[in-house]
C-alpha cells in the first residue's frame, strides 16, 4: 500500500498483518482525493475508524493542513503511527486512541473541513456516527467508504468500486 497523489505519492504505507483490516484500495483512494481535490488544501481533516490513517495521510499530502485519527485497535495504531512517522507529519497529526463513535458524538459543529468515514463493513456504527453528524455536522464534508449492499440517507453524491461506495456529504 503507498500514498497514490500528491507530495508523498509513491511512499510506501505500513500495514498492520491482521485479516480485520481493510485498507481503503489505492484506486478508490485516488478517486475519492480527486473529488475533493477543491476542498482538501489548506482543511483539517478527521479519519474515523483510521487503520493505517492512509486516507488522512492521502490528504496531507495533497495539502490539507492538519489530520487528527482515530483508531482503537492496537496493530493499526502502531501501523499509524509508523506511517505518521515515516513521512515526517508529526507537527501536522493527532492520533487519538479511542472509539470512534463516543469521539465523533462528542464533537462540536465545524470543527473539521473534511472527515473520512471508514468503520468495518456491516457495522452499524457507520449510521451512529451519520447520525451524530447529521445532529451536529462536525465537518464541512463528510467522506464514507462503506459496502454496497449498506443503504445509506438520501443526499450525499456517490460512487461505486465494485462492493465498495464511497458517499460524499455536505453540510448545509
Amino acid at each position: 500500500m503507498r500514498i497514490v497523489g500528491g507530495r508523498f505519492a509513491g511512499r510506501d504505507l505500513a500495514s498492520p498483518a491482521d485479516f480485520r483490516v481493510r485498507p481503503t484500495a489505492e484506486h478508490v483512494r485516488a478517486a475519492t482525493l480527486d473529488a475533493l481535490a477543491a476542498d482538501v488544501p489548506g482543511a483539517r481533516v478527521l479519519d474515523l475508524f483510521a487503520g493505517t490513517g492512509a486516507l488522512g495521510l492521502e490528504a496531507l499530502s495533497r495539502g490539507a493542513a492538519a489530520a487528527d485519527f482515530v483508531e482503537t485497535r492496537a496493530s493499526s495504531l502502531r501501523a499509524l503511527r509508523e506511517n505518521v512517522g515515516r513521512l515526517r507529519l508529526r507537527d501536522r497529526t493527532r492520533v487519538f486512541a479511542e472509539d470512534a463513535l463516543p469521539f465523533a458524538q462528542a464533537l462540536p459543529a465545524g470543527v473539521y473541513d473534511v472527515a473520512f468515514l471508514d468503520p468495518p463493513y456491516e457495522s452499524r456504527m457507520l449510521d451512529r456516527v451519520l447520525d451524530a453528524w447529521n445532529a451536529r455536522p462536525f465537518a464541512r464534508v463528510l467522506v464514507v467508504e462503506h459496502a454496497r449492499a449498506h443503504r445509506l440517507p438520501e443526499g450525499g453524491r456517490w460512487r461505486a468500486f465494485g462492493d465498495s461506495v464511497v458517499t460524499i456529504y455536505r453540510a448545509p
